[in-house]
């Protein structure tokens, strides 16, 4: 579960859901969302360095830019934990404390 916290970090920063917005349309270069954002370079690289190390966002460099894309595999998986801890199931952690 501790990778699932990780992820829930990087999403805690308006920026880096910003860029994922962003990227919900397709790749785009650094310099595209730098542009969008209204942020600095360094600031990109360290939001962008966040979000590929939890494995939310893929990049691929090209030329003397990064492009980047949403890992779907990743968000798939984080969707369904997040179903999975907010539904009913036989052994939920509040079991451990109802007494029978």
């Amino acid at each position: 579960m501790e990778d699932k916290v990780e992820v829930f970090k990087a999403l805690g920063d308006i920026n880096r859901l910003a860029i994922l917005d962003m990227l919900s349309c397709g790749e785009l270069c650094a310099c595209d969302i730098m542009d969008g954002l209204e942020l600095s370079q360094p600031t990109i690289s360290h939001h962008m360095k966040v979000l590929q190390g939890v494995g939310l966002v893929n990049g691929v460099k090209k030329g003397r830019w990064m492009n980047y894309t949403i890992n779907k595999e990743k968000i798939e998986e984080v969707q369904k934990f997040i179903t999975y801890i907010t539904n009913f199931k036989e052994d939920c952690i509040c079991h451990r404390f109802k007494e029978d």
